[in-house]
């Protein structure tokens, strides 16, 4: 399957069996694409890599993938489409945005929050952004922001997608709040679908099409493999306690290999100190979120995007986003 389908994009592959030969046409390609029987690669590599598997392979390969340092996985033959569009764009690529990963060290650290945050102050800060809820159980990330009946696709609505999405269809079926996207699951009490095979389809377009994509993982083991691995970048949001840390530095093996940071909830003055907690988690600290004493309330009533607009907030999500020295647009209302 893998030789039609470059083939079918005009490309050449060289499959490689021996370490010695494998080590030389890495540094040689222009992408490496590995099969999951592979335990072992040069230490020292150039070119980017996707791991190939079936269904069969189950969790292991994402575990797989995480210790060869894979950039991509793509589980055959349903990735088939995705990885097609993958190799054609590697051959011309277009210049696209970030995808943003958050997600919890633990349950109710704060990553959901933390992530509509963000939103909300790229787009202020005229940055075209879209937040994905990455979490099919997770209950809707819409109804944090209140925003059920605002008219625009949700996932139910992309289930089906395979191969290229065309972005500008995209952004335009969305719906929008705060100024920013959102790709939501309903907030409804229906089972969510498998969407597995969509999620490669929607997030390749979402950078082409948004210059910031902001990706709400979740923390179950499905939803850290399929979303996690599409991010460039991944916020690990825990509480300032000791037991928190733990949990989220378990959690740091489950990640893909790229650049991982940690945010820590703000709390109580008698809480372990940011700067400790990333020392223990073996992490950059990238930020602290404010501790705002209506924010639970705020959830729970759909109010997020209202507490968003305090100065702390905004000095948090420009701090985390790399904005602190501001930017165009609407700086000047920081």
């Amino acid at each position: 399957m893998v030789e039609q389908i470059v083939a079918a994009i005009g490309g050449v592959l060289h499959v490689e069996s021996e370490p010695a030969a494998i080590s030389a046409a890495w540094q040689q390609a222009e992408i490496v694409l590995v099969g999951s029987d592979i335990r072992e690669v040069p230490p020292r590599r150039a070119a980017p890599a996707v791991l190939l598997g079936v269904e069969t392979d189950g969790q292991a390969l994402w575990q797989t993938a995480a210790s060869l340092g894979a950039e991509r996985v793509a589980v055959l033959p349903d990735a088939g489409p995705w990885l097609a569009e993958y190799l054609s764009r590697s051959q011309a690529p277009e210049p696209g945005g970030t995808v943003l990963g958050v997600t919890g060290g633990c349950g109710g650290a704060g990553a959901t929050t933390s992530a509509i945050w963000l939103a909300q102050v790229a787009a202020r800060y005229d940055i075209r952004t879209l937040l994905v809820d990455g979490d099919p159980w997770g209950g809707g990330i819409e109804l944090s922001l209140a925003a059920e009946d605002v008219p625009g696709l949700r996932w139910p609505d992309f289930t089906e997608a395979h191969g290229s999405l065309d972005p500008g269809q995209l952004a335009d079926s969305l719906p929008v709040c705060g100024g920013f996207s959102f790709l939501s699951w309903p907030g409804s009490r229906e089972r969510p679908a498998r969407y597995d095979g969509a999620i490669s389809s929607v997030l390749e377009a979402a950078r082409r099409g948004f210059e910031l994509v902001i990706v709400d993982i979740g923390r179950g083991r499905d939803t850290v493999a399929a979303h996690a691995w599409e991010c460039d970048r991944i916020l690990l949001v825990t509480p300032p306690q000791l037991r928190a840390a733990v949990a989220a530095a378990r959690l740091i093996g489950e990640l893909p290999p790229v650049d991982v940071d940690l945010v820590v909830r703000g709390g109580p003055a008698s809480s372990l100190d940011g700067e400790l907690i990333a020392e223990a988690v073996g992490l950059p600290l990238s930020g602290v979120v404010p501790d705002i004493k209506a924010t639970p309330m705020a959830v729970e009533q759909g109010r997020l995007l209202e507490i968003g607009q305090r100065r702390n907030v905004r000095r948090f999500a420009l701090e985390v986003l790399g904005l602190a020295d501001g930017r165009n647009g609407n700086r000047n209302h920081a």
